[in-house]
């Protein structure tokens, strides 16, 4: 049987979230081996009396193999953490989800993706930002991540497809169950355009605790995250407090101080975040203004292993090229010549003379 039906029978298991499942599948060696390891082998791996028990019940109720041919016949895929055509972003943060629920598709130029989210009621204001900065990203070759959810998302999501541009929506329920109902018709273009995406098994019902932990991916699927309006109790602000914690970049459109609904952007600039007022403000910052050309150089330059290795030095912080040279032990020109090529791909920056950034 595919391993995959084995992936979504224990993400249905109730307290079996990243952590655990990356330690049960350390300690079994696969998913098919955690389903079926003694009881034993299962609080050897760290499991919880509660969460085993759950584990047990599933074993005697659900059906291994009609559970994949659901999900195959609902026209949904799922992709595993560890599978090739998983989000390269998301798999940089702190405990991704172990697998992703998808309708539509996944591709690789989808690295290349600012998150656009905002209050569900949006002023006149702050719908036209939403309209324009989604517009002026797809433009230039940036996907639009988002939530679905009325207002700020949805524009955001509409004006990327007007544009021709990729969109991905990310659900804080199942696949099957699109909430709001009234975004239906949207969720059904964006999978034609896009992908609609979940952490969730199918048939999982929207649930105020779900939206919170959906918000991780929502920032981590991309390279910044654009508050356009926000109150100061708004789930967007919960989207921005996950992209400062996943080493994202925030940004966040000034507002009216007289207006409530900009109260919580206004805030997060007062506490650091990057004022945007044009979208070249996020092309800058995020060396994204060459999104076409670095996306064109990853399809026809193969990759080096040595580039992975180079990546694992950099960060935030500038790396001279000395330091690399020394700490890859790499000679000096072919260090230079991959840093050369990974800057054309996007994958680092060069800050300064002969030195370096993580892009």
């Amino acid at each position: 049987m595919d391993e995959k039906a084995y992936w979504i029978a224990l993400n249905r298991v109730a307290g079996i979230g990243a952590v655990r499942m990356a330690a049960l599948l350390a300690h079994c060696g696969s998913a098919e081996a955690t389903w079926r390891a003694s009881i034993h082998e299962l609080k050897a791996a760290g499991l919880d009396r509660r969460t085993l028990e759950h584990l047990l019940q599933a074993r005697r109720d659900w059906d291994v193999e009609a559970g994949l041919e659901d999900v195959i016949k609902a026209g949904v895929h799922v992709v595993t953490l560890f599978e090739d055509d998983y989000p390269a972003n998301l798999r940089q943060i702190d405990a991704p989800p172990p697998l992703l629920y998808v309708r539509g598709a996944l591709m690789p130029n989808d690295s290349w993706a600012i998150a656009i989210v905002g209050t569900r009621r949006a002023s006149v204001y702050g719908r036209e930002v939403a309209h324009s900065l989604s517009r002026d990203l797809v433009t230039n070759g940036i996907t639009i991540v988002s939530g679905l959810a009325l207002g700020v998302d949805t524009v955001a999501h509409n004006s990327a497809l007007h544009n021709q541009g990729r969109t991905i929506a990310v659900l804080g329920s199942g696949v099957d169950q699109i909430y709001p109902p009234a975004n239906r018709g949207l969720a059904s273009a964006i999978a034609e355009n896009g992908a609609v995406i979940s952490e969730y098994p199918m048939g999982t019902r929207p649930d105020a605790n779900n939206f919170p932990p959906r918000n991780r991916i929502i920032s981590g699927l991309s390279r910044g995250v654009v508050i356009v309006e926000a109150g100061e109790r708004s789930g967007a602000l919960i989207t921005a407090k996950f992209a400062a914690d996943q080493g994202r970049d925030v940004f966040a459109v000034p507002g009216s101080i007289l207006h409530p609904g900009s109260a919580g952007c206004n805030n997060l600039i007062q506490q650091g975040a990057i004022p945007l007022l044009h979208v070249n403000d996020i092309l800058t910052h995020l060396n994204l203004e060459q999104a076409y050309s670095q996306q064109a150089a990853r399809a026809t330059i193969a990759a080096d292993p040595q580039e992975a290795a180079l990546l694992g030095y950099l960060n935030k912080e500038p790396l001279q090229l000395d330091d690399l040279v020394r700490q890859s032990a790499l000679p000096a020109p072919q260090v230079a010549g991959l840093l050369t090529l990974m800057e054309l791909k996007g994958l680092v920056r060069q800050v300064g003379s002969l030195s370096y950034v993580r892009a």
